[in-house]
């Protein structure tokens, strides 16, 4: 081939390569960013409005329980007719780590009717948002609020040393957060917990979404010090003391599904155990239709029903 044909056919090959790469890019931004718009304003995860949850048959609930001083550290307690060492499910809720509350019924409702009446006790926490606590004050939030709930299961009929952590989108990087270093945690007094489901969050990896494009819903908590976007990535602080993680994450949103295999590779490759569930729902589904009947639901079951022999024999439906 001449020079002159192979130099054109070189360009014209890398201006394709280009133009390829920025579409590719570009679509991944967009699907992004409405996978976030779809849940609340100006791409802020949101699990719906507030209303009224309805309860199962004999379940009970103890609303606005105190784990701190502070307006926001509270959580309700949904407790099954008879507990009876029941193991205990922690939700936290999502909301850019600026909104939500711990009674949106996408966040409790479908949960509480399937695991509630099987045995299970569920709280749902609230805590501190932004402006008033950072995201390194709201994972110590999280984490006495799991020390409360644990010195008091036992009053509750529950098993204080059968607990597992769960959060959606701001609340599942926060339990992230405190699961790959539970050092965390137990400086807020907590004690260590089966394990924790991680629903779609796509904030496993801080520093490199600080680092890139990104959406502006992370300015505000993330600021602009790379050594605070390592102190709050999961996947920075990541210990060999880490506990049991199901990163579970929505194939509508690369980002979420790629900062879960990279946090699972890296725990897999230090010898710890986590999986990476993927799903083919929109973000605010991922938590919304959990509980649901759906091989999503069994599959959640699967991870939890590893983390101990009752967890599991209480899953048996």
């Amino acid at each position: 081939m001449r020079p002159d044909i192979r130099r054109s056919a070189c360009l014209v090959f890398l201006c394709f390569a280009t133009t390829l790469l920025h579409a590719q890019t570009l679509r991944e931004r967009v699907a992004e960013y409405r996978a976030a718009r779809q849940s609340g304003r100006n791409g802020e995860a949101d699990d719906g409005p507030l209303g009224a949850i309805a309860l199962p048959a004999g379940v009970r609930v103890l609303h606005d329980v105190p784990y701190g001083g502070e307006r926001g550290q509270r959580m309700d307690v949904y407790l099954p007719p008879h507990a009876d060492k029941a193991p205990v499910i922690l939700m936290v809720h999502g909301g850019g780590w600026r909104r939500g509350d711990k009674r949106m019924p996408g966040v409790v409702q479908n949960k509480l009717n399937r695991w509630v009446p099987e045995g299970f006790i569920f709280v749902s926490v609230d805590y501190r948002l932004l402006p008033e606590a950072t995201p390194d004050v709201q994972a110590q939030d999280v984490a006495k609020a799991l020390a409360t709930a644990q010195a008091k299961a036992a009053a509750w009929g529950g098993d204080p040393e059968k607990f597992i952590l769960m959060g959606h989108s701001a609340g599942a990087h926060l339990v992230a957060l405190l699961s790959a270093a539970p050092a965390l945690a137990y400086d807020m007094g907590a004690k260590p917990w089966l394990g924790t489901v991680a629903l779609d969050s796509a904030a496993l990896d801080v520093a490199r979404i600080m680092e890139s494009p990104h959406l502006s819903l992370y300015d505000q908590p993330f600021g602009t010090d790379p050594a605070y976007w390592k102190k709050v990535s999961p996947l920075h602080v990541l210990t060999a003391a880490a506990r049991p993680v199901l990163a579970v994450c929505s194939t509508r949103r690369a980002a979420s599904c790629d900062q879960a295999h990279a946090f699972v590779d890296k725990a897999n490759n230090m010898g710890l155990y986590a999986e990476v569930l993927e799903e083919d729902m929109a973000h605010g589904e991922i938590n919304e239709r959990l509980g649901l009947p759906s091989a999503y639901t069994d599959a959640v079951e699967s991870f939890m029903s590893t983390l101990d022999p009752v967890v599991g024999q209480r899953l048996t439906h």
